[in-house]
């Protein structure tokens, strides 16, 4: 059930309300400026400082993000008081920082609600197992617990409660997600200025799927189109041939054809491929498959290295081997 953004009180006994933003090595940024810009920005546009927060880290010290920043931490304290943890993701659902289930017990025996954004999420799912059916996790990590047969089937929400805790989506719904707590705290006319001055048009509630995996891709604004890319997102692993892509559609080769030029700038054949590529790449840098089990997974049964060289510029091993030694421009 979603949490009416609104209907949690102003926590009681401190003048602010106070978040703990968990960091691992690696960090996606683009999820903590959604978490700390909003409250900050949350706070200029209230008169007041409604909100604070800490950097927090298992050791403490800094905290590198995969583009080359670094951020000040303290170390976790048992004695740490919070009313909401962002505990953000970095790109790997194996790192061993987030087997967080002290910690979240921590915080949530405390009171806390605690979110955990993408890989953080992944790891709740995968330390539930069975029982946590249904609850969200970032699409792309949804399709690589599938493939490694660890999970049953994630949530397609943006954010799923689990009692105290809520596993998000992350990357950009970090901000959905951030400005439905500050809408708890602040009135209705200071939470819309904060999110036009993000030039967030929309607030989407915990409830609203995520585009591509999450089943809902980005709209084209052409009917047509939308479908056929629609059918090609659901059917990677057994690739429908373009004629019978044309047929369900009841449209010309021709026309399909001249619809992608016009929209996406390519043809129907080369972002099938693509779209098939980035999920080899995925699966590719984010499980144990072997290569051919990669391509079987992508409709590439007769072979993914060639096309993968062409594309990417090195073999599927050759990106494998630079992903395990930490080349940070093949990560997220």
């Amino acid at each position: 059930m979603t949490r009416n953004p609104q209907a949690s009180p102003q926590p009681s006994g401190r003048e602010k309300c106070h978040f703990d933003v968990i960091l691992a090595e690696g960090f996606v940024l683009i999820e903590v400026a959604a978490v700390v810009d909003a409250i900050r920005i949350a706070n200029r546009v209230n008169g007041t400082e409604v909100f604070s927060w800490t950097y927090r880290s298992a050791r403490g010290g800094p905290v590198g993000c995969r583009c080359g920043a670094a951020i000040e931490t303290e170390s976790f304290s048992p004695d740490a008081r919070a009313d909401y943890v962002f505990v953000v993701g970095n790109s790997d659902t194996n790192s061993p920082a987030f087997s967080t289930g002290g910690l979240v017990r921590n915080y949530t025996y405390r009171g806390a609600q605690v979110f955990l954004l993408a890989e953080a999420a992944s790891r709740y799912l995968k330390e539930k197992g069975g029982e946590a059916g249904g609850l969200a996790t970032h699409w792309e990590n949804s399709v690589v617990l599938r493939e490694r047969m660890e999970l049953f089937d994630a949530g397609a929400a943006i954010a799923s409660e689990d009692g105290p805790v809520v596993t998000c989506a992350g990357m950009g719904s970090t901000m959905d997600v951030v400005l439905a707590v500050i809408g708890r705290h602040v009135p209705s006319a200071t939470l819309m200025t904060v999110a036009n001055i993000f030039l967030h048009e929309r607030i989407r509630d915990f409830s609203t799927r995520q585009p591509f995996e999450g089943t809902t891709g980005a709209s084209t604004g052409d009917t047509d189109l939308d479908r056929a890319v629609k059918i090609m997102q659901a059917h990677i692993e057994d690739p429908v041939p373009i004629g019978d892509l044309v047929r369900e559609l009841g449209i010309s080769s021709r026309t399909l054809e001249r619809k992608f030029r016009i929209y996406l700038g390519t043809t129907p054949k080369t972002y099938y491929r693509r779209l098939r590529l980035a999920r080899a790449n995925n699966l590719l840098l984010n499980t144990s498959m072997s290569v051919q089990e990669v391509g079987l997974a992508t409709g590439f049964a007769g072979g993914l290295s060639l096309l993968y060289k062409q594309f990417y510029g090195v073999t599927p091993l050759q990106m494998r081997m630079r992903r395990r030694g930490g080349d940070k421009s093949d990560q997220g």
